[in-house]
């Protein structure tokens, strides 16, 4: 009996090192009154909707937490870089998530450059011990899919990546208020996506 309980103890912690193998990039669980910072440009602003219809007020609604809308349309990512830490600090945020990159994507600067600005975003908050969640953005073309330096930063950092999601909706015209913004409708998905991917990170 003892044997047989042993055995049981041992494989339920060979199970939970293997889940937590699986997920190494997992999320501490958010409180009711905790903080959400997102952080971006347009596409965070709500852009394409209003200020009822943005993706941070349906997540508000998903989720319950406080979530504070940092976006601010037309910003590259050097600009954000700098305007990030200022913001972790008035705000205090619990998490922050950053969807950040589509202007310079569009005006084609340099990527390397640009990973290196996420880079600076992603180290003010962990010098903060605040977990950041990257959203990835496409990369405009022929073929529309995420631009690779998110998963690059991502896997780097050990950092978790919503993959895919902005991208899909940005190929469904239904979705999208103009060439590169989401309507109402699409930021609705948009922050389904982002509560799901929470949740499967234990965040939520």
């Amino acid at each position: 009996m003892i044997k047989y309980l042993f055995r049981s103890i041992l494989l339920l912690v060979l199970l939970g090192l293997l889940a937590a193998c699986d997920n190494p990039a997992g999320l501490n669980p958010l409180r009711p009154n905790d903080r959400i910072l997102a952080f971006g440009d347009s596409l965070t602003a709500g852009t394409g909707a209003d200020a009822t219809t943005n993706y941070t007020t349906y997540l508000n609604r998903l989720i319950g937490r406080n979530i504070i809308n940092a976006g601010i349309p037309g910003e590259v990512s050097a600009d954000g870089a700098r305007r990030l830490p200022g913001l972790l600090d008035s705000h205090k945020p619990h998490l922050v998530l950053i969807m950040h990159g589509g202007n310079d994507l569009l005006q084609k600067r340099d990527e390397e450059q640009l990973k290196e600005n996420l880079r600076r975003m992603y180290e003010a908050a962990n010098q903060r011990r605040i977990p950041v969640v990257f959203i990835a953005v496409p990369k405009p073309g022929l073929i529309i899919q995420d631009a690779p330096i998110y998963k690059e930063l991502a896997d780097e950092l050990k950092v978790p990546l919503l993959e895919g999601a902005l991208t899909e909706l940005m190929k469904n015209s239904s979705f999208k208020g103009d060439a590169v913004h989401l309507n109402a409708a699409g930021y609705e998905v948009l922050a389904r996506k982002i509560a799901d991917f929470l949740k499967l990170k234990g965040a939520i």
